[in-house]
């Protein structure tokens, strides 16, 4: 900024001046180097088409459009920052193990609705059952469709899916991470865990879902979190 004024700024001074054009500092989330803002740009697009095609096939049923995906955690600590008195050190007991479990999440980022499974693995044959086990509990079918937005993971485009009646997946572009919703989560899930150390997975697999517990009565934090600007608006 003294550069470009040519004279000196004093550092509130030009916190101020930032501020004042309705600037924030940010931590930037990170972008994979292959994703391709063009076709993210398309696929945006594409998931309201495919909104539009879903209800118009369908005129009598209604059409929801979810989000879906894994987060794997173990008994790895997950550390993070926490207040401390200055001058002292601020200290988190872990024991390093490497096992792990998954945590299957779904996200309805119109309304905040979710839902959760925890497995020991991700392949073919455990996505069959959390897929038929969704429709189920969501009674999917020629009156209700949920259109599904999930990654390029190898057990999610597998010729071996079964996809449930009144399902649609819809792909994300490949490096894209920053379109999925359901990636935002993970910090919440996290919060109990973290800063935490586990005897066994049992251990933190209770944890978790008690968690995921709470998380399902958090419908307007989540809401507000998951509902990007460009996300289909669907009346629920």
């Amino acid at each position: 900024m003294s550069e470009h004024l040519e004279r000196p700024i004093h550092p509130q001074r030009g916190w101020e001046y930032l501020r004042s054009f309705e600037m924030r500092l940010k931590v930037p989330r990170p972008a994979h180097d292959k994703g391709e803002i063009t076709e993210q740009e398309q696929w945006k697009k594409k998931l309201n088409q495919k909104v539009q095609e879903v209800g118009q096939k369908h005129p009598e049923a209604t059409v929801e459009v979810w989000a879906m995906d894994e987060h794997r955690l173990g008994l790895k600590p997950i550390c993070r920052r926490v207040w401390a008195q200055l001058g002292s050190h601020a200290i988190a007991n872990v024991n390093w193990k490497y096992q792990w479990l998954w945590l299957y999440g779904f996200v309805n980022p119109n309304n905040g609705e979710t839902y959760y499974w925890i497995l020991p693995k991700v392949n073919v044959e455990l996505f069959n059952r959390v897929l038929e086990d969704f429709a189920r509990e969501f009674q999917l079918g020629e009156d209700k469709h949920i259109i599904l937005t999930i990654d390029r993971a190898g057990w999610h485009t597998s010729s071996e899916l079964k996809i449930p009646l009144g399902l649609h997946l819809e792909y994300l572009p490949p490096y894209s991470p920053e379109l999925q919703p359901a990636e935002r989560l993970w910090p919440l899930i996290n919060e109990p865990i973290a800063n935490r150390s586990f005897t066994s997975l049992e251990e933190l697999e209770e944890i978790l879902f008690e968690r995921c517990q709470v998380l399902l009565t958090q419908q307007f934090a989540i809401k507000a979190i998951t509902q990007y600007h460009w996300w289909p608006k669907i009346q629920v």
